[in-house]
């Protein structure tokens, strides 16, 4: 397993990837066959992030097929520029494995470069595995976001967890 920096290079296998996710788990933002971003949109995301000194995009791969990634999102105004959002998404045929433990550590290293102080994410309140990871990880429970999103039509809660540095 490789776990490294994306470069522009994976626009197409990320878009795949996210597509994957969508269909594989519940736990992500969209549903199967919702996200619209193709293969120029994921390039431009990808450019944007490595221009950027608080945003970058890490990725696991294995046998040349990107199978998890750590997608940090700084902040962009003057006052947040500090505090970064993260989102991690692993194919099911990989978790369970240190992946999400890896993804975690490289982010963690780059962040020593950067202004960043504060990483923060949601997760859903009966995602054991995802909250088990952050805990670990060193993220603490800061709120819970009643009625956060909808799925299978019902409602669900989200935690809001965040790491200080």
């Amino acid at each position: 397993m490789i776990i490294r920096e994306v470069t522009q290079k994976d626009a197409s296998p990320l878009v795949v990837l996210h597509k994957q996710l969508d269909k594989e788990t519940k736990y992500m933002l969209f549903e199967p066959n919702e996200r619209e971003v193709d293969e120029n949109q994921q390039l431009k995301v990808i450019t944007s992030f490595l221009e950027s000194d608080n945003s970058n995009i890490f990725v696991a791969e294995y046998n040349d097929r990107i199978v998890g990634h750590l997608t940090v999102i700084g902040g962009h105004a003057k006052r947040i520029k500090h505090r970064a959002y993260i989102v991690i998404g692993i194919s099911n045929d990989f978790t369970g494995k240190g992946i999400g433990t890896d993804l975690f550590k490289a982010m963690e290293k780059w962040r020593l470069a950067t202004n960043i102080t504060r990483v923060e994410l949601t997760v859903m309140t009966h995602n054991d595995n995802g909250i088990k990871l952050y805990k670990k990880m060193g993220f603490e429970v800061e709120g819970v976001k009643k009625n956060s999103v909808i799925i299978d039509d019902r409602f669900v809660d989200e935690y809001y967890m965040a790491k200080i540095y």
